[in-house]
């Protein structure tokens, strides 16, 4: 296993993998990194490496991307899921870093921090001029009530500031726990002296601030922004601080950053600019470099996402409980594709008993990965499953039965143009067996190599079986049998199934042999 880290991370999370036996960790640098991914299995990076399709292009083996922070906005989330590429990010990881910074940045305006310091470093000494405000009775307007504005609002309220937020997501009760009064976001500029945005960029929020949202604002309103740069309409922002129905603004991101330095916002007096250093305290970059390195070792080693940003995440509780039958479930789609005819047009999904009362996302896209894998050039896995099923235009189904009286099973069901194939299983004893074929109950494990017979029962075919594998030096590992209870074949003969364990794949030669005989319908080759 490789892992490239593209971009400087904390010590000690560059040594918790290096830690891993058969690990090997390369330390890059953004500008070296690349003749490493040809055969990295694992990519860190933090802001400045472009992970696009062209980067993963050139990383075949590519199975995880950690962002080291919040932001994933360096990394083509399409892309990654159409390659099977899981992303992390660290949430929360430097939400109190970056809540600091933006109380910091609206004291330094009510106080004109910045323009005093140089002021007095120029050798005057302007006390008039730099009479300032207090916090204390202003009402703040938060945009964003996730980690770090929920940060930003414990910080506040300690300076008796009245504080109102909007967020579609969060529920009034939750609102009322952080003594915060939720508003539409129109309000929230109405009302406030103080907006500070922290909200994911979304078309919806690109340039939520702007020449329409600031004719709403009060006068001499001031703006904090420390979350993504194209959050604001500089030009429009620009125009509301000359005008002076801005009294200010403070920014720590930009659109495009760096921002070209002949930029006339960066001239006016009534602006603080910082470098895009919300989150770099050596406290910050300590805990998301140590986070995203245990997160990406807990993928690799045991397949538990956790802060996945291109598919559901769960909890290591959650995958101790689901994991079983995400297994199961890819190892019965694995079984169905290759007993089909053709390519799926339709996959049927029942869940029975116990796993029906989970959340069976996970279950789903395992599932499929396993119908899909053997048409599919590229490799399907529960990242990109249901994008490589509606890219085919595959019809999916789920039903959960909570109470069935079944057995906690899964049944998978594959419509093809050539007809329908139904496989059932469920853990037994911790390890994925199969139940039932096509309505034939018929038990094996889903492990190893088999080999899957449809025959006629009738008598005589079993011996067959047993000497054409005996003639060609063929082990027997196991063999199961399973018969349907009524006749629905011609001459009045039930339909019969058999599945033998093998040491190895079964040679096409010996497929054919068996075929010769005349009740032996089907003979197909099953690997796991």
């Amino acid at each position: 296993m490789k892992i490239l880290v593209a971009e400087p991370i904390a010590q000690a999370g560059f040594d918790l993998l290096a830690a891993v036996p058969g690990w090997t960790v390369i330390q890059a640098d953004p500008k070296t990194y690349q003749e490493h991914l040809s055969d990295c299995d694992a990519l860190l990076v933090r802001s400045a490496v472009k992970v696009n399709a062209e980067l993963i292009k050139k990383a075949p083996k590519l199975r995880v991307v950690g962002r080291a922070g919040v932001g994933v906005d360096n990394v083509d989330l399409q892309a990654a899921t159409n390659g099977g590429i899981l992303v992390m990010n660290t949430p929360g990881g430097n939400a109190i870093s970056v809540a600091e910074h933006t109380v910091g940045l609206m004291l330094a305006m009510a106080r004109s921090i910045p323009n005093a310091s140089q002021s007095t470093k120029a050798g005057k000494w302007e006390k008039r001029k730099f009479i300032g405000t207090e916090l204390r009775g202003k009402t703040l307007g938060v945009a964003g009530l996730g980690s770090i504005g929920r940060e930003v609002v414990l910080r506040a309220r300690n300076f008796g500031m009245r504080i109102i937020a909007a967020d579609p997501y969060v529920s009034t009760q939750q609102a009322e726990d952080l003594s915060v009064t939720l508003v539409d976001l129109n309000t929230l500029f109405a009302q406030s002296d103080y907006i500070t945005l922290h909200v994911a960029l979304t078309p919806e929020t690109t340039k939520m601030v702007n020449s329409e949202t600031i004719a709403k604002m009060k006068d001499g309103a001031r703006i904090v922004n420390c979350a993504r740069g194209e959050l604001i309409d500089l030009d429009d922002l620009l125009k509301g601080l000359d005008s002076g129905k801005l009294g200010g603004a403070a920014l720590d991101v930009f659109d495009p950053e760096p921002l070209p330095s002949d930029h006339p916002l960066l001239k006016q007096e009534n602006l603080i600019a910082t470098p895009h250093i919300g989150g770099s305290t050596e406290e910050a970059q300590e805990i998301v470099g140590i986070r995203i390195a245990e997160q990406v070792a807990e993928y690799l080693q045991n397949g538990v996402a956790i802060n996945a940003v291109n598919m559901p995440a769960l909890s290591p509780e959650q995958y101790r409980a689901l994991g079983p039958y995400i297994s199961l479930a890819e190892r019965l789609g694995t079984f169905a594709s290759f007993i089909s005819d053709s390519n799926p047009v339709m996959v049927r999904f029942t869940y029975h008993g116990r796993v029906a009362e989970l959340n069976t996302t996970l279950v789903r896209n395992a599932g499929l990965s396993g119908v899909l894998q053997r048409s599919l050039a590229s490799k399907a896995n529960l990242i990109n499953a249901m994008q490589i099923a509606g890219d085919r235009g595959l019809n999916i189904t789920e039903n959960h039965l909570l109470r069935s009286g079944h057995s906690d099973s899964i049944r998978i069901e594959v419509e093809t143009s050539a007809g329908k194939t139904s496989v059932e299983g469920a853990m037994i004893l911790d390890k994925p067996r199969l139940l039932n074929v096509d309505g034939i109950y018929c038990e094996a494990p889903l492990d190893g190599y088999l080999l899957y017979l449809k025959n006629l029962d009738v008598p005589g075919v079993i011996g067959y079986i047993g000497t054409v594998m005996g003639k060609n030096g063929i082990n027997i590992a196991n063999f199961s049998l399973g018969r349907e209870e009524s006749a629905t074949q011609e001459g009045g003969h039930a339909r019969a199934t058999a599945i033998i364990s093998c040491d190895a794949a079964v040679p096409e030669h010996v497929l054919a042999q068996l075929l010769e005989n005349p009740n032996i319908r089907q003979a197909r080759n099953i690997e796991f």
